[in-house]
């Protein structure tokens, strides 16, 4: 599997743990919840829906009622099918939310793992954070670098392109810093009070999210960050 096809099948489970939804559904969720996908087909999404049936992890259901799906048959167009996430595909999901390792961190699993972190734990959001915090300083580092050593051979335009770069890069690391912090704020109030425990997972808990006006947050899925 690539990683491409694997950061969809991942979203698409997602996704579908919150609602059932047809091909159209999915599509325009991922076009407009998750940025990373704003250019992707249905030539791309419906081979990753076959997969996700024949592992077991969705069913397909009829979208329309019996009449319409013949209308539609009968038209030549293809009837609607809704998908619903299996018992196993939620366990997968939930899997694959617990996973921390280097693939989380990169520019666009990451972005995908952050649009479902409220349906995180909280210890798997810091770890994410911690290593895309980390995988960011190494990049920052490398292009100064770079930058140190190449400086004198290159023109204005060039030379202003890789400062934005760079810009981009910090911005995120400071937003990153913010989140953590904000983190380990809202786990700490949480550790110091006697209310009753909720569960880390779900969806309704904010985690530590800064809530301050005023605050720039660049987009994970920024192309200028990577």
């Amino acid at each position: 599997m690539s990683r491409r096809s694997g950061i969809l099948e991942f979203a698409v489970l997602g996704l579908l743990r919150e609602a059932p939804m047809h091909g159209y559904e999915l599509r325009k969720r991922l076009n407009t919840s998750l940025g990373i996908f704003r250019a992707f087909s249905y030539g791309t999404l419906y081979p990753c829906l076959k997969t996700l049936v024949s592992n077991g992890w969705l069913i397909e259901e009829p979208g329309s009622a019996p009449e319409e799906a013949l209308a539609a048959s009968l038209a030549g167009r293809r009837a609607k099918i809704v998908y619903r996430l299996t018992p196993e595909g939620k366990e997968h999901f939930e899997e694959l939310l617990s996973h921390t390792g280097p693939d989380a961190w990169e520019d666009e699993h990451f972005a995908a793992r952050f649009a479902f972190f409220g349906q995180t734990e909280r210890e798997v959001r810091m770890r994410v954070l911690e290593g895309r915090r980390s995988r960011l300083e190494e990049r920052l580092e490398k292009m100064r670098a770079s930058l140190a050593r190449t400086r004198e051979r290159l023109d204005d335009y060039t030379l202003e392109l890789q400062r934005h770069g760079m810009e981009s890069v910090e911005r995120e690391v400071r937003w990153l810093n913010e989140l953590i912090e904000s983190e380990r704020a809202g786990r700490d109030q949480r550790s110091g009070t006697d209310a009753p425990a909720r569960h880390d997972n779900d969806s309704e808990e904010t985690g530590g999210l800064p809530r301050h006006g005023g605050s720039t947050r660049p987009d994970p899925s920024d192309d200028t960050a990577k």
